[in-house]
């Protein structure tokens, strides 16, 4: 047994567990001379105490904390499974490929939603947007750090009533923390560059560093890091704002899905978005050649996924499988496993996998499964406000079936969106829409929605251009992925479905942002004790000018400190800063 653990580990962790085992033996039994391997066989042997064998796997524990994995995120925006590794070598991407070779490239991941702010809220807390109430897309501007406190209460966003919808931080259940939090808990070091776009404004108990310039190698020597670089080539403005880029993929060579026109502006947008792809593979590349000049990349975790699928018309901020679905690889240390895997992902399991592989007990409230221990059968998504448009849309998905549920009616699935008409292919399908020159699969995405279900069989129809809802060959298929939308739907508590301007003034009630509470302090036998009245806040601390750090346990004080205090509940504004001294004279 010992050996086994011994082999999942560094090279050296023999060497530095036997040689615990000799601190241990030479302290509780008196042997000063030099102990050996069979010194220790005889010691099992002869002397089996309950306190010997407690020592060793106390030696065992203090071998696991120095042996914690690090583990990177690499990140990236709008894209869906356009790489060699999934079958499509349109662009040219050497380092991912070299990536995915070392990895385990997953078949069947898929976002809970077709747009960054909800996933991104989703990836950060384990738990579903329409649960926490941050599925509208977007809340609020407050997406990049701490927050500024800058919320328009007239944006001309309605709901679907005709509701005034103010800019806000979505107030999440108090219970719920960004999952970083709890690994700093435990010692790693946390960093995140650099978007955030939670729904919330991101809480600075979050991150050790949250900016353009947050690294691994800013922390401590040994200390044990999650890193994550989020990367925005890929992104559905880059679609025009890299017009001055040279395109390094020809619009010749690309293929154009059944529901575009072949015209030279669509075929350039696609092309664009494989030119954006190379970009990417470049960013990537610096990560890998980083973490080998560190010697920390066989020993480290590295994930790649997307945020969410595709950036073109039709895809992005869709829930079916062209909005959903996502490229995603784990590379594990020593590239442990390897190979391709049909397990469905969702973003929801990505928390509590990281906590499993950290070593970090996974909170409860967590309503992912760490893709590690258990695999899921569905996969759940869900839409509702994008920009200044509503609707209400669920879909499930085993892989193989997609299955969609309109909440209500709507004039169509497509919504005029007035961002998306940035996209040049945007503006030939709105043009050839009304010149009525769209072909029959070309319309369906603006034919109207009275049918409230739709039915794609993924594997023989990619596009999802045929809804096959009443169908008799899929009968039984449309029963059960029915029955478990309804099942998901009730298990949740779907938030969303209330009107959004009712949900907001249960977060900010008069539609003022909450404020968290100052925290309460005490000095009592040279320790700092800190507590907060405001319920599920977490409490920050640090000296001089040094990072923020979470509070869990009393913090030793004396005459030289001086420690800045305050506290942050998700969605409220944070507390007013405090100093504490030993100095009567000085607490302010």
């Amino acid at each position: 047994m010992l050996f086994k653990c011994a082999k999942k580990t560094n090279a050296n962790i023999i060497e530095q567990f036997f040689t615990l085992i000799k601190n241990y033996i030479s302290d509780i039994c008196n042997i000063n001379n030099e102990i050996t391997f069979p010194t220790i066989e005889l010691l099992f042997g002869m002397k089996r105490s309950g306190t010997l064998m407690l020592l060793l796997l106390l030696a065992l524990s203090s071998i696991a904390q120095d042996q914690r994995p690090n583990i990177v995120w690499i990140t990236f925006e709008d894209m869906s499974p356009l790489l060699a590794c999934y079958g499509d070598s349109t662009a040219q991407t050497p380092a991912i490929n070299s990536l995915s070779e070392d990895s385990k490239v997953f078949n069947n991941a898929f976002s809970t939603a077709g747009v960054c702010a909800p996933s991104r809220s989703a990836i950060i807390t384990g738990m579903y947007p329409t649960f926490l109430g941050t599925n509208h897309m977007r809340t609020g501007r407050d997406i990049m750090g701490e927050s500024r406190g800058v919320y328009n209460k007239n944006k001309n966003v309605t709901d679907r009533e005709g509701n005034n919808v103010i800019e806000y931080s979505a107030v999440i259940p108090s219970n719920v923390k960004c999952f970083p939090e709890y690994l700093r808990r435990e010692g790693y070091y946390c960093t995140n560059n650099a978007k955030t776009d939670y729904q919330f404004a991101s809480p600075f108990t979050a991150w050790d560093q949250n900016d353009t310039k947050a690294h691994w190698r800013n922390r401590k020597e040994e200390q044990p890091f999650f890193a994550v670089f989020n990367f925005n080539e890929t992104h559905e403005s880059k679609l025009w704002k890299h017009n001055h880029l040279p395109l390094t993929v020809s619009p010749h060579k690309v293929s154009v899905p059944d529901y575009y026109p072949d015209t030279p502006e669509v075929r350039k947008d696609i092309a664009r978005v494989y030119s954006n792809l190379e970009l990417l593979d470049k960013r990537v590349g610096e990560i890998i050649q980083q973490l080998k000049e560190d010697g920390l990349y066989d020993n480290t975790y590295i994930f790649f996924f997307s945020d969410h699928g595709g950036p073109m018309p039709r895809q992005k901020r869709e829930v079916i499988s062209s909005g959903l679905h996502v490229p995603f690889m784990i590379k594990y240390p020593q590239s442990a496993e390897k190979g391709y895997s049909d397990q469905v992902v969702n973003f929801i399991d990505l928390a509590p996998t990281v906590l499993e592989i950290a070593g970090v007990k996974i909170p409860k409230h967590l309503q992912g499964s760490s893709i590690q221990s258990q695999k899921r059968k569905y996969s759940f998504a869900a839409r509702d406000r994008m920009d200044e448009h509503t609707s209400a849309r669920r879909s499930v998905t085993d892989g193989k079936y997609l299955y969609v549920k309109y909440l209500y009616e709507l004039p169509s699935s497509y919504q005029d969106i007035e961002y998306r008409k940035n996209v040049p292919t945007m503006q030939v399908l709105l043009e050839l829409k009304e010149q009525k020159k769209l072909s029959g699969d070309q319309m369906k995405w603006f034919a109207p929605v009275k049918e409230l279900e739709a039915l794609y069989d993924l594997e023989n129809d990619p596009d999802e251009l045929h809804n096959l809802i009443g169908k008799a060959e899929v009968k039984e298929v449309e029963k059960i992925m029915r029955g478990v939308m309804n099942k998901w739907q009730r298990n949740i508590n779907d938030r969303c479905k209330a009107v959004e301007s009712t949900m907001i003034e249960e977060m900010w009630p008069n539609q003022e942002q909450p404020k968290t509470d100052e925290v309460v302090y005490k000095v009592k036998k040279g320790k700092l004790h800190l507590s907060c009245p405001t319920k599920g806040a977490s409490i920050g601390y640090k000296r001089a000018d040094k990072e923020w750090k979470v509070y869990t346990t009393p913090i030793e004080i004396d005459e030289t400190d001086s420690i800045t205090i305050k506290a942050i509940r998700i969605g409220y504004k944070t507390s007013n800063k405090q100093c504490v001294t030993l100095f009567p004279n000085k607490f302010f």
